[in-house]
C-alpha cells in the first residue's frame, strides 16, 4: 500500500493502526525533557500498559545522570539497546561491582545496539548531551521485581551518587571534566 507523504492523511492512518513514529521532533521534545529534569533523563514509553509482554521506549540520558548498577533476574528479563543519537557506554560488573567489560554505543563508529541477557549486572553512562536510545525489555513491568539493584553501589539521589559516576568515567577513561564531570 502507497501511502502519500505528510498531511492529515498520514496523521489518520498512523493513528488508525496505532502506530508509534519516532522521529526528530519528538528526539528533541525528549531531550529537552531530560536536559530539564532532575534526574537528566526521560523516557516515553510506546508500550500501552505496563502488561505488555514487551516493554518498548524512548529513553534519552543527558551526561551526569546516574543509573544505579542492577540486573533483570528473577524473573529473567533481556534489554536491548538500540542508539538513536549521541553516544551512552554499557558497563557490565561481576557480583562484586568490578567493571569487567563495557561496550561504547556511537552511531557514528558503528556500534548501534547490545542485547543484556538476564542475570547480567550493568548500567550505563551518558557521554554525549542529547543521548537517547530505543529501549526493548521483556515484560510485564513490576516495579517491585523489575530491577534487582547492586547492594555495592549507591541508591539514586544519594550523595555517593556522583562520586561513584566519577570513578566509573575515571575506569573508563572518558571524563573529560567539560562535558561529563563537571559537577564534580
Amino acid at each position: 500500500m502507497c501511502i502519500p507523504e505528510g498531511g492529515a492523511w498520514l496523521a489518520v492512518f498512523l493513528y488508525a493502526f496505532s502506530m508509534k513514529v519516532i522521529d526528530s521532533h519528538i528526539l528533541d521534545r525528549l531531550i529537552l525533557e531530560a536536559k530539564n529534569s532532575l534526574r537528566l533523563r526521560k523516557n516515553l514509553n510506546h508500550h500501552e500498559a505496563f502488561s505488555d509482554p514487551i516493554n518498548r521506549m524512548l529513553n534519552a540520558f543527558e551526561p551526569g545522570t546516574y543509573v544505579r548498577p542492577h540486573k533483570h533476574e528473577n524473573p529473567d528479563k533481556r534489554e536491548v539497546f538500540l542508539i538513536l543519537r549521541g553516544r551512552l557506554e554499557m558497563c557490565f560488573f561481576d557480583d562484586s561491582g568490578k567493571l569487567i567489560s563495557h561496550f561504547l554505543l556511537d552511531p557514528e563508529i558503528g556500534n548501534y545496539g547490545i542485547e543484556i541477557p538476564p542475570s547480567v549486572w550493568h548500567t550505563v553512562v551518558s557521554l554525549k548531551s542529547g543521548t537517547v536510545v530505543y529501549e526493548i525489555k521483556d515484560g510485564p513491568y513490576q516495579v517491585e521485581t523489575d530491577k534487582n539493584f547492586a547492594s555495592w553501589a549507591p541508591e539514586e539521589g544519594t550523595v555517593d551518587c556522583q562520586k561513584y559516576l566519577e570513578s566509573l568515567h575515571a575506569a573508563l577513561g572518558t571524563c573529560d571534566r567539560q562535558s561529563c564531570c563537571s559537577d564534580f
